[in-house]
C-alpha cells in the first residue's frame, strides 16, 4: 500500500468516527492557534477546526493561549465547506445563570456593578449578565448617577435564563446587613450625639440617612426650623450631612435624627425680641381654612386665627396668598411652647 493510498484510509477512517455537532451542543476543545480575530480550535471528533471569536471570549478568558483545553458552545454547526463556530461566552453565561440560581435558592448576597439609572430602576452587570433592580428594591428608593459603576451587594429575587431575566435587590441585602451589625453600632451611640450620614432615600415625609450602616429617620419636620414642602428642598441623595441624634430606640433598633436642631433654636432667639402688643411685619408662609401662618422671623411661625384677621366674617384664601407682606398685632407671646397668636384687627384697638 502506497503513502498516498495509506494518508486517504486514514483520513476515511477519520472521518468514519467523526461526530456531527449540532447548536447548543457543549464540545471539548484545544486552542492550536491564534488568528488574527479569533482562535482555531481543534475538536474531538470534529472534522475539521473550529473558530472562536474574540468576541465570543468571556471577561475571564483575556489570558486565552495556545494549548489551553477548554468547554466550549456551538453557535455553528460543522459543514463540508466551513468548521463550526465556537463561543466561550456562551459557557461562561451557562454557569453565570446556574450560580444565580444557586443564590437565589440559598439567600447568598451577590455583588453587582451599576451601568446606569434607568426609568423604573437601575440596570446592572453581573458576570457579564445584564440585570434589573426596580426602584422599590433600592437601598435609596430612587436610582440616580452617583450610583454609576459602584459595585452593590444584592440578593437575587429571579433568575431565569429562558426569558433572559434578572431581577435582583439591593433592599433585601442592605436589611440583612443591617441586622447583622445594628446593636454593636447602636451600642456607640447616644441621644445628643452628633454624627455624619450620607442620604440613602428621601420620601415625602422624610429623608433616611446611613449612620455607620444603620438607617436613621431624618422626619421632615427635623430637616428646617423653616416650612419645606419636600426634603428634596434642602437635602439630596448621596450628600453626606452632619445631624443630631433625638432618640435611640434599642427594641425596634431604629434612631431618629434632626438636621435643624445642628443650629440655634430660633425659638429660643426671639425671646425678649417680641412682646405682647406688639405691631411688627411678616409674610404668609400658608394659608388655610382656620387662619394663615405668619413667618415674622427665620423659623418662626405665627397664626394668624380668621378670626382675628378683621371684625366681620372673612375668607382666608381672598384675603392672602403665600408671600405677601401683612402687618400684625402680636396678641399672646409664649416661645417657650412655641406658640404665638396674632391679630388685624385688634390693631387699632392696641392704639388707643
Amino acid at each position: 500500500m502506497t503513502t498516498t493510498m495509506t494518508d486517504e484510509f486514514e483520513k476515511l477512517l477519520e472521518e468514519s468516527f467523526a461526530k456531527a455537532y449540532n447548536v447548543a451542543d457543549i464540545v471539548e476543545g484545544t486552542v492550536i492557534k491564534k488568528e488574527q480575530d479569533g482562535y482555531l480550535v481543534s475538536v474531538r471528533g470534529a472534522k475539521t477546526e473550529g473558530f472562536l471569536s474574540d468576541k465570543e471570549l468571556s471577561s475571564t478568558d483575556e489570558t486565552l493561549e495556545v494549548g489551553d483545553i477548554r468547554e466550549f458552545y456551538v453557535l455553528k454547526e460543522e459543514t463540508d465547506e466551513d468548521g463550526m463556530l465556537l463561543s466561550l461566552k456562551r459557557i461562561a453565561f451557562a454557569q453565570a445563570w446556574a450560580q444565580l440560581n444557586d443564590a437565589k435558592v440559598q439567600g447568598d448576597t451577590i455583588l453587582a456593578k451599576v451601568v446606569s439609572p434607568v426609568k423604573g430602576g437601575l440596570l446592572v452587570d453581573v458576570a457579564d449578565l445584564k440585570g434589573f433592580i426596580p426602584s422599590s428594591q433600592l437601598r435609596t428608593g430612587t436610582p440616580f448617577d452617583g450610583l454609576v459603576d459602584q459595585k452593590i451587594e444584592v440578593k437575587v429575587l429571579e433568575a431565569d435564563p429562558k426569558k433572559n431575566k434578572l431581577i435582583l435587590s439591593q433592599r433585601l441585602a442592605a436589611a440583612e446587613q443591617r441586622d447583622q451589625v445594628v446593636d454593636n453600632i447602636l451600642a456607640t451611640l447616644e441621644e445628643d450625639q452628633v454624627v455624619k450620614g450620607e442620604v440613602v432615600r428621601i420620601a415625602d415625609f422624610g429623608a433616611f440617612v446611613d449612620i455607620n450602616g444603620i438607617d436613621g429617620l431624618l422626619p421632615i419636620s427635623e430637616i428646617s426650623w423653616s416650612r419645606i414642602k419636600h426634603p428634596s428642598d434642602v437635602i439630596s441623595l448621596g450628600e453626606t450631612i452632619e445631624v443630631k441624634i433625638i432618640k435611640i430606640d434599642s427594641e425596634l433598633k431604629r434612631i431618629s435624627l434632626s438636621l435643624k436642631r445642628m443650629g440655634e433654636d430660633p425659638w429660643q432667639q426671639i425671646e425678649g425680641q417680641f412682646e405682647e402688643g406688639q405691631v411688627i411685619k411678616g409674610t404668609v408662609n400658608k394659608v388655610t381654612g382656620f387662619g394663615a401662618f405668619i413667618n415674622i422671623f427665620p423659623g418662626v411661625e405665627a397664626l394668624l386665627p380668621v378670626s382675628e384677621m378683621a371684625e366681620e366674617n372673612v375668607n382666608p384664601f381672598n384675603m392672602f396668598k403665600i408671600g405677601d407682606e401683612v402687618e400684625v398685632l402680636i396678641k399672646k407671646f409664649t416661645p417657650q411652647e412655641h406658640r404665638i397668636a396674632l391679630s388685624i384687627k385688634d390693631i387699632g384697638k392696641s392704639a388707643e
